[in-house]
């Protein structure tokens, strides 16, 4: 779903209070010459690997290409990157412009990152060298040789709610079951806001993530909140605030995690806004590439890294689910239904579509590469309406862990019993089946009604969208306050919710 109208105006807001995200230091080591000043920093560490980030300031004459050098001290490999293209010979990193950042003006800066395994430690590199000259001056701001750590997270101070320890998912035939073999559904609410606030330059939730506002989510009987998420905040791209992107959003994120794991809340870490300019039929931002709106797929620059990093902070926690992207709609940007599916799945140079896509069996891949064995929600095309030719096309996965996830409101064109029964049933019948999204813009509950009874009947699993405080008569909103106090929408998820436990 994509955020409401009302939240377009948000881009000029001033900077607002944010409840429950701190903010977490950098480890950064820098040298600055004449030429150059390199900024250099670890945003996120995990057991074997770790995201850097590189900003570097051109201090001299205007340059037409760069090439950024630096060596690692310690036993670390680059193993993909973006803004540039990365390289590495035995202790020496490269990396080279793209051909549209290749320009720097005098006073001009550019930002790039990567995600590189490490072992032994994590030492930062010292010496940086941009087009050949030094940029000397020494580590600042710490020493190097200590290693990085993540960011501090303020762990909930209430003790654990009545649902104990969320469940560790994972599929079996066509249902979801937890560690001890007993059948599981994912039964709660979206929870939007780590999509757009971060970008809009604001914060990194829109309203309250403390552990009062998940009792109350809590309360209505919830066991799974979904987690949409920015591509370029996690990543720390340089547009993004610092203080809403990098280390700061993954550390507020992992603490949202943590509130909602210790209510026995399971967590679905969701992919919602990316990167890449679109500009054909269905566009919602096409004078900007960043990630300010739903693209049709996620982009082969960024996304894979995105869920390399997520999937290395996540991987010792299976009761973590990852969903990998919002609402593909490739079907928009060509008429060719099969020619949809296969970019859906495979990526690349897709019909219709301006970037080169990263199709769901190379995000798949990523996942699998870091070891992580988590759940992975697949959504369909037509913005995760259509099924049809889901099980079809489907990724091969080496762990045997995939659910398909579809969102359905009742402006949808697959909006009916009959519908659901031909193009649903059929992939319901074979691998678990997750309404990722229900919801409806007329502030009842009616439709809702009629597809949480559908879902029922096959032990599905379905996600209200969504728990913010917005005017549920121009988009689904459950709750008018952070309290839980429901909207007549939210009234139909709550009661049934309460009803199933």
């Amino acid at each position: 779903m994509r955020a409401p109208p009302r939240l377009t105006a948000l881009l000029a807001a001033a900077a607002l209070a944010v409840a429950g995200t701190a903010l977490a230091p950098q480890l950064t080591t820098s040298g600055t010459a004449a030429g150059c000043t390199v900024a250099y920093s670890t945003t996120n560490q995990w057991d074997s690997g770790f995201q850097g980030a590189v900003t570097f300031t051109n201090n001299g004459a205007p340059v037409e290409n760069w090439t950024l050098s630096f060596g690692f001290p310690g036993d670390q490999k680059v193993t993909q990157g973006w803004n540039g293209k990365w390289s590495q010979s035995g202790k020496t990193v490269t990396a080279v412009n793209e051909s549209w950042n290749g320009k720097i003006a005098t006073g001009g800066s550019l930002s790039a990152g990567f995600i590189a395994s490490w072992s032994g430690s994590n030492p930062a590199p010292t010496a940086f060298r941009l087009n050949g000259v030094a940029c000397d001056g020494g580590p600042g701001g710490g020493d190097p040789s200590d290693p990085p750590t993540d960011p501090p997270t303020d762990p909930p101070t209430d003790p654990p709610g009545p649902g104990g320890a969320p469940p560790k998912l994972r599929a079996s035939g066509n249902k979801l079951v937890d560690e001890n073999g007993a059948t599981r559904r994912m039964l709660g609410v979206n929870r939007s806001g780590g999509e757009f606030a971060c970008i809009q330059g604001y914060g990194i939730f829109d309203g309250p993530v403390d552990d009062a506002s998940v009792r109350a989510i809590a309360d209505w009987k919830v066991n799974t909140v979904r987690v949409p998420l920015n591509e370029e905040c996690w990543l720390g791209l340089s547009h993004v605030k610092p203080e809403y992107a990098g280390a700061n959003y993954i550390a507020a994120v992992k603490q949202f995690v943590t509130r909602l794991e210790a209510h026995g809340i399971t967590p679905v870490v969701e992919l919602h806004w990316t990167h890449g300019r679109y500009t054909g039929n269905d566009n919602h931002c096409p004078d900007t590439e960043y990630a300010t709106c739903q693209k049709p797929m996620p982009n082969a620059r960024y996304t894979p890294a995105f869920w390399t990093s997520v999937a290395q902070t996540f991987k010792d926690d299976p009761a973590v689910v990852f969903d990998l992207f919002n609402e593909p709609f490739p079907d928009r940007a060509t008429g060719n239904l099969d020619a949809a599916w296969t970019c859906w799945r495979d990526g690349g140079s897709c019909p219709g579509i301006d970037f080169e896509v990263a199709g769901m069996q190379s995000l798949v891949n990523a996942v699998r590469a870091t070891g992580a064995q988590n759940l992975v929600l697949i959504p369909g095309i037509a913005y995760s309406n259509d099924m049809r030719q889901w099980l079809k096309y489907r990724p091969t996965d080496p762990a045997g862990n995939l659910a398909a996830a579809w969102h359905t409101y009742n402006f949808n064109v697959c909006a009916s019993e009959s519908c659901w029964n031909e193009q649903l049933a059929p992939v319901a019948a074979q691998v678990p089946f997750v309404a990722g999204e229900i919801g409806e813009n007329t502030c009842s509950h009616g439709y809702i009604d009629r597809v949480m009874a559908w879902l029922d009947s096959r032990g599905a699993s379905y996600l209200g969208w969504t728990w913010n405080t917005w005017d549920c008569s121009s988009g689904p909103a459950l709750i008018s306050d952070y309290n839980g106090t429901p909207t007549n929408f939210g009234v139909g998820l709550r009661d049934h919710l309460k009803g199933l436990s």
